[in-house]
């Protein structure tokens, strides 16, 4: 049985914040004419006062803000397979401006016993509601984000790599760019039709791997059989693509599907230029929905997806939610600039399940004597580079190829009233070397239980176990890296 990582102590404080919370006293009035900044650290200040009290109160009121609090938090995570847990610390703020313009500043920095690391800057800018034609405002993301994992497994290209060449390389991989989501009005907003774009300039690097137990890349692997330019080289990377959200009139089905078509042009080598198509079409069928009205709990509510206006890091609701849970600090120190306060952490007052079906292709276009660099080529088995699980029963990273198949049912549901959830899933899938391999023949498959932390703005805690595959099973501890569920970091790949 393989761990894929080790959780600190560090979750203790997260398991404070999780259950329910006293309000604190604030002992200094509102200063209406105190900066939003200094106003944010004053009030964090004065709830981490609670840690120095002994009783359980105010260790969960301290937990809530180790985790939560703004501007400083603690940042955690799961860096990417193989390499480890990764704490450190995040700042988020936010500006409101006359014109109604609003933006959100994310900077994080974490770091793993294994030494590998991630550092970010990201910011959120769009206009919030009054008088806009767009049902929801679009939305702008800039980002800096720098990573360096010192470990990414590599066993060859293809479905039939053998697990006896199992390598490692080393990853550094700098993405500056931005994305927009532009969200439509009239009818088109009633198909759920949002448009997305990407600019990002990527600047990746390989070396050797650095594991005593296993050999490095090079040692085993020619170049011609895991293909990469000679010299490290930039990539510019655009992608435009739609996401359909429908709403189906009496049906209590999610749809979600995403169509994406992506550019990779190599600044030094255009033999490593290459286009990628994506195509993920997701459905969620929430139970109790499908209960008839009269036993259906009456509690139950069906959460609408929308347009993540957050950051990483950030927990803050966005302006669009309908329903903000206000929190202690907000009720007692309100101030004209405030951000909107982070959702109530505690435990669930509602049944809540679900059945997710999804269907994922993704086939890359190279040119006549082009190849795609093996570091950008997506794989299954275990968790890829983004900390995806695909076929878990099997080592991380295990099949690498140019075109991947996917496809995943899982039912999730709550346990009792505690903000934790037990999951059973199935996964069919295959890496190819070229677009014809990707078909319904020689499917892989995998069979997964385990148990979900979702608690509000929490990070999502799961602990897997999957078997079912042609080699063992495996075990997976992950923390999301989107650690308080805002918006999602740039695709390592």
């Amino acid at each position: 049985m393989n761990i894929s990582l080790r959780i600190p102590t560090i979750l203790g404080a997260l398991t404070l914040a999780m259950l329910p919370h006293r309000a604190l006293t604030q002992s200094n009035p509102p200063d209406m004419n105190e900066g939003r900044l200094h106003r944010d650290f004053r009030v964090e200040k004065e709830s981490l006062a609670a840690c120095g009290h002994f009783n359980f109160g105010s260790l969960t009121d301290c937990g809530q803000t180790l985790v939560l609090g703004q501007p400083l938090h603690i940042a955690v995570g799961s860096i990417a397979p193989q390499n480890g847990f990764a704490a450190g610390l995040s700042f988020v703020e936010h500006k409101n401006f006359a014109n109604e313009i609003r933006t959100t500043y994310n900077i994080d920095a974490v770091a793993s016993p294994s030494g590998s690391w991630r550092t970010g800057g990201y910011m959120s800018l769009y206009r919030q509601p009054g008088g806009f034609t767009y049902t929801a405002a679009p939305l702008l993301n800039l980002y800096s984000q720098s990573i360096s994992l010192k470990r990414v497994d590599f066993y060859g290209l293809g479905p039939n790599s053998s697990p006896l060449n199992h390598t490692t390389f080393g990853f550094s991989e700098n993405i500056t760019g931005a994305n927009l989501i532009l969200p439509t009005s009239g009818v088109l907003h009633t198909i759920g039709l949002v448009f997305l774009g990407e600019l990002n300039g990527r600047f990746p690097s390989v070396r050797p791997g650095s594991d005593s137990t296993l050999p490095s890349i090079e040692k085993v692997f020619s170049s011609s059989a895991a293909p990469q330019p000679a010299q490290q080289h930039g990539y510019l990377q655009t992608s435009e693509g739609v996401r359909f959200i429908p709403q189906i009139p009496k049906s209590p089905v999610r749809l979600n599907y995403l169509l994406q078509f992506a550019q990779y042009l190599s600044a030094g080598d255009s033999a490593y230029s290459f286009r990628r198509f994506n195509a993920d079409f997701n459905h969620t069928i929430p139970i109790y929905n499908l209960l008839p009205t009269k036993i259906r709990p009456a509690y139950y509510k069906s959460a609408a997806p929308a347009v993540q206006y957050s950051g990483p890091d950030d927990c803050t609701a966005s302006s669009s939610s309908r329903n903000i849970a206000r929190t202690r600090a907000a009720a007692a120190d309100a101030h004209p600039n405030d951000a909107r306060p982070c959702p109530i952490i505690a435990t669930t007052d509602k049944l809540e399940g679900s059945i997710s079906l999804r269907a994922y292709i993704s086939e890359s276009i190279a040119g006549r004597g082009s190849a795609v660099p093996f570091y950008f080529q997506p794989t299954i088995g275990g968790s890829d580079i983004n900390g995806t699980a695909m076929l878990a029963s099997y080592p991380d990273y295990r099949f690498r190829g140019p075109n991947l198949l996917l496809f995943r049912g899982t039912i999730e549901h709550s346990i009792g009233n505690l903000p934790i959830g037990a999951l059973f899933s199935v996964d069919e899938g295959k890496i190819g070397l070229r677009r014809d391999d990707i078909n319904l023949d020689h499917l892989r498959h995998t069979y997964s239980v385990g148990l979900t932390v979702r608690a509000g703005g929490l990070p999502l805690i799961s602990l897997i176990f999957a078997w079912g595959g042609t080699e063992g099973h495996h075990t997976t501890a992950n923390i999301s890296p989107t650690l308080l569920g805002g918006g999602g970091r740039p695709s390592l790949f």
